[in-house]
């Protein structure tokens, strides 16, 4: 058995997440606390929920927490994953789960991401949209079309195999849902996300996190990484987390290359399940795993200690 660790990105906070964790691990939200200026742990415990989903504090609150899980989970097992990747945000969680860039410098960064595609979103109206019954090709079309008559749409997620997610401006995505069936789209469904991310929507936040990149020190990883815009293992983990604001998450084809490079299983390790889902839809055949509390990280490092 040859298994992989995928961290979950923003959407997948809630108040009071992971209680067993935060309890275990205070040390750890103690610093990140420390870092952020606030406390992180009050925000999970206490929410409210409109809070805590703000882009800024949902980015440090998911990274600090998945991380927390993944550090306590590795000290059950004996050797580590060959390969690690995260849906957007996670991707971070990655990198610093195979030590490429330090827990604090972590919760810098992912601390100032959310506050720069926060401010982003803020100066143009933009939002994102699922389509349902569209492939990444018919998505791809559809959005190549509508900017050709002077519209802005783009692709934003290929998660999986039918979970496409483009981003637009309000008027494009209103057009999209409004036209889905003549577009060759069983449905448009406007998420509630706080903008167009993912595509040219966050060009200022690339160039404010690129700064704040330059300034991090990266260390050689455990483990290879895979970067959401290439679908490739990242062999310039700054130049990767810049590009993934602007471009498409193309996690469905991550996966794929993660299964042609030896990988049989894939564990979830953050709060919820959706990279377990989707990698689920990508790779049938695959072992899917999930760890969401401590007693789920005691389970899957037993089972994966008798294979």
């Amino acid at each position: 058995m040859t298994y992989a660790v995928l961290f979950p990105g923003q959407g997948s906070q809630t108040v009071g997440m992971c209680a067993d964790v935060r309890s275990a691990r205070d040390d750890l939200f103690s610093e990140a606390s420390d870092v952020l200026g606030w406390d992180l742990d009050a925000l999970i415990e206490d929410g409210p929920d409109d809070l805590l989903t703000a882009t800024e504090n949902a980015q440090p609150a998911l990274f600090v927490t998945s991380y927390a899980l993944w550090d306590e989970f590795s000290s059950l097992v004996d050797g580590g994953p060959v390969a690690m990747a995260g849906h957007s945000l996670g991707e971070y969680t990655a990198l610093a789960a195979a030590g490429a860039i330090g827990f604090g410098d972590g919760v810098a960064l992912v601390a100032e991401r959310g506050r720069a595609m926060a401010e982003a979103a803020a100066s143009h109206p933009s939002g994102m949209a699922a389509l349902i019954g569209a492939d990444a090709e018919v998505a791809e079309s559809v959005a190549e079309a509508r900017r050709a008559d002077g519209g802005m749409l783009f692709v934003a997620n290929i998660n999986a195999p039918g979970q496409v997610v483009v981003a637009g401006g309000t008027d494009d995505l209103a057009w999209l849902e409004a036209n889905a069936r003549d577009l060759g789209i069983r449905r448009a469904v406007v998420l509630k996300v706080a903008g167009g991310f993912h595509s040219p929507f966050m060009a200022s936040a690339r160039e404010r996190l690129t700064t704040a990149l330059d300034e991090t020190v990266f260390h050689q990883a455990a483990a290879t990484v895979f970067a959401n815009a290439t679908a490739q293992e990242t062999t310039d983990p700054a130049a990767s987390l810049a590009a993934q604001l602007t471009l498409p998450v193309r996690f469905s084809e991550t996966l794929e290359n993660m299964a042609e490079a030896g990988v049989d299983t894939f564990i979830h390790i953050g709060p919820g399940d959706v990279t377990a889902g989707l990698a689920r839809r990508t790779l049938p055949e695959a072992e899917v795993l999930t760890v969401s509390t401590l007693l789920e990280a005691r389970v899957v490092a037993e089972s994966l200690s008798v294979q």
